[in-house]
């Protein structure tokens, strides 16, 4: 239970699908209510084989590339601590390379927006392909593995309930309500960020001594 709920808050967290919400109600402006439950659908279908190919093919990059463990969650804390930056400073769009008049142009230009820019890279972003890849270094036992699977699946669940009613949230909260729970969330991913970056110090350290 201990890491299923440390690995939900920590996805949860640095996916941030709350502040993906007024994105999607942006590109979604235009849609019927069906049409946008299933692009909330296929979003977090989406999502969920990023994250699921990110942790199982995880081992194979590290290999290929000849990275470290402790090297990737050095680079993946530096890539959360800054998106958790970002949501703090609320710029995390900007961060995320959803400038303004990208996301108009992806209104009238794409078909399915699923995939780009909602699943990519507002959501599974290098700093969860990272965080992924280091918990299939860590977490190798099999009861381990169902549980990260199960907080994946779960992950997914949330995103597709959030996207589809993401309109309802807007009117509810508000734009401050959502920029304010963003703040919040952002405070938390620098702490994980910076945790990460730590723990990693200290085993290189541990290392050379």
């Amino acid at each position: 239970m201990e890491l299923f709920l440390l690995s939900f808050g920590a996805l949860f967290s640095i996916m941030n699908p709350l502040g993906t919400v007024p994105v999607f109600v942006g590109l979604t402006e235009d849609n019927t209510k069906k049409e946008r439950a299933v692009i909330a659908f296929w979003t977090a279908i989406d999502v969920l084989a990023i994250l699921l190919l990110s942790f199982f093919a995880g081992k194979f990059i590290l290999s290929f590339f000849g990275i470290s463990l402790n090297a990737l969650k050095i680079a993946g804390g530096l890539i959360i601590a800054s998106s958790g930056f970002a949501l703090l400073t609320g710029k995390f769009r900007e961060h995320k390379g959803m400038k303004r008049d990208r996301i108009q142009e992806d209104i009238h230009n794409r078909e399915s927006i699923s995939l780009t820019p909602l699943a990519i890279p507002m959501l599974a972003g290098p700093g969860t392909i990272s965080l992924l890849i280091a918990y299939n270094q860590e977490y190798q036992l099999t009861n381990e593995i169902l549980i990260l699977v199960g907080s994946m699946i779960l992950v997914s669940l949330s995103i597709y309930f959030i996207l589809k009613g993401a309109h309802l949230i807007v009117k509810f909260l508000g734009a401050s309500g959502i920029n304010g729970l963003s703040r919040i969330i952002g405070f938390i991913v620098i702490a994980i960020g910076v945790e990460y970056i730590m723990s990693s110090v200290v085993a290189v350290l541990k290392g050379l001594i």
